[in-house]
């Protein structure tokens, strides 16, 4: 397969998912980072932002096979019809998540999460008009 913008742009996204996902499954396994997510309020996040973050640690899991479904990555197992939208779907939450993210009153969060959720979405969009 060439190198093409999308599927760089896939790969580097799916590398970005995978730490976001630790990151994620890291929280929910306890780690002392709640500051820099979920509106930063806890250090360690409680038992419901717990199952929330494991739980998104998935969706970032699947959202990295999507950009690589999108981008033709043949072994991902996401059909590329569904990535087709997927991908479009990511990017639209993406967007809300930085903005989200730079609403928060958590100022980690705002420096750290802000950031990630652009450049992600940037790639999402690559990806997609790919």
């Amino acid at each position: 397969m060439a190198a093409t913008t999308a599927t760089q742009s896939a790969a580097v996204a799916a590398v970005g998912f995978v730490l976001v996902a630790g990151f994620q499954v890291a929280l929910a396994l306890g780690a002392p980072w709640g500051r820099a997510a979920w509106g930063g309020a806890h250090e360690r996040l409680p038992k419901g932002l717990r199952v929330a973050s494991s739980f998104a640690g998935i969706l970032w899991l699947v959202a990295a096979l999507m950009v690589l479904s999108r981008a033709d990555y043949e072994w991902s197992p996401i059909p590329f019809s569904v990535a087709r939208w997927g991908t479009w779907v990511l990017f639209g939450m993406l967007m809300l998540g930085t903005l989200m993210n730079l609403a928060s009153p958590s100022r980690l969060e705002r420096l750290i999460q802000t950031p990630i959720a652009a450049v992600l979405s940037i790639l999402c969009l690559l990806v997609a008009v790919g």
